[in-house]
């Protein structure tokens, strides 16, 4: 007996007992209505193949294809629906709610036999697909994990030493990558940036907020560590520190581009010292010109390097951040966003707070 399962269902004994007859070697359990035959779904969810009647009392075939496609396991049996010569729109409304084909009465021996072997061999096929995209799926999310574990290590890896070398202050990536998400999310219900600023996307900007300064380590430490205000010459080696991390992030390949992280990446890493004005570097880019991620972390880094100690200045309070902030509204910085970094701006003093510098 072959191991698949197939339930018929018709009020006619004379029909299931010539169907039974031409299917003595398939696994068949039989139903006299759509009411039996809902039960004996429950009983027996690994039927395989259904061959149904349209026309029965209590319930009738169009019913138990409608009570099927609305049950998630009990829509995968593939149905087959019993019809007569004369009934061209029943077979159409069938196939219409579900049923993948249709036989018609008088029942042909050859003609069934040949129908449940072809839907048998599909629906295999279709389980060796399934069984397929599974393990590829897996191994694909395996293999992403792996490769987002790599990516994380790495740009932590490339952030400690920053601050080992005293560049940025201790903590400066995990204040600017909190308030990076906090402000994405507060900007993410007004109308404006609600398509733009998803959920993906604003993980994205999370986790590249903390490469933005990643060029500074090709500046040197007589400059970057100086004490006191840069020359003219030295403030124009500083400033290359935006492209020198457009140049790692590109890791000479034009084809990264289209990554969106790394993409996301690099727009933070060359655009956060534009201004809005249009008087920023590295390409003085004006207004809108300037990516949402650039203008962005702009206010954050901004933000972040006043409240922070560096080797040039001390920290200064969290009410004279957001007093240049303002200041600067319009200038430096995009106007919508300094307004709402201003709306949460307790959760931004509550993030600086929790990752104070050490």
């Amino acid at each position: 007996m072959l191991h698949t399962k197939i339930m018929v269902v018709d009020d006619s004994n004379v029909d299931i007992a010539l169907i039974k007859s031409i299917l003595t070697d398939y696994d068949l359990i039989t139903a006299g209505d759509g009411v039996e035959a809902m039960e004996l779904l429950q009983e027996y969810p690994d039927t395989e193949i259904m061959i149904l009647d349209l026309n029965m009392p209590r319930m009738n075939g169009f019913e138990v294809l409608e009570a099927m496609r609305k049950h998630p396991v009990y829509k995968k049996v593939t149905v087959l629906i019993l019809t007569n010569y004369d009934e061209t729109e029943n077979e159409i409304k069938g196939l219409d709610m579900g049923a993948l084909d249709y036989i018609r009465k008088p029942i042909n021996i050859q003609s069934l036999r040949k129908r449940i072997q072809v839907h048998t061999h599909l629906r295999r096929a279709r389980q060796q697909l399934q069984r397929y995209n599974e393990i590829l799926e897996k191994t694909v999310q395996e293999r992403t994990r792996e490769l987002v574990i790599t990516r994380d290590v790495s740009i932590h890896a490339m952030v400690i030493l920053l601050e080992k070398r005293s560049i940025e202050s201790s903590h400066h990536a995990k204040r600017t990558q909190w308030i990076m998400k906090a402000l994405c999310e507060h900007l993410s219900s007004q109308p404006i940036y609600q398509n733009v600023l998803t959920e993906e996307y604003i993980k994205e900007l999370f986790d590249t907020a903390p490469l933005h300064d990643i060029g500074k380590v090709g500046i040197p430490d007589r400059i970057l560590l100086k004490p006191g205000p840069l020359d003219e010459r030295e403030l124009a080696i500083m400033k290359k520190h935006t492209t020198y991390g457009v140049e790692a992030l590109q890791l000479g390949n034009d084809e990264n581009l289209s990554v969106s992280f790394i993409k996301t990446a690099i727009e933070i890493a060359g655009t956060h010292h534009e201004k809005y004005d249009g008087t920023g570097y590295p390409n003085q880019l004006k207004g809108e010109e300037i990516p949402l991620s650039g203008r962005l972390m702009a206010v954050i880094d901004v933000y972040d390097a006043i409240i922070s100690q560096r080797v040039y200045k001390p920290p200064y309070e969290h009410t004279t951040a957001l007093a240049y902030l303002l200041e600067e509204r319009g200038k430096s910085f995009d106007p919508t966003i300094v307004d709402a970094f201003l709306q949460i701006e307790k959760m931004v003093e509550y993030i600086s707070k929790t990752f104070k510098p050490y």
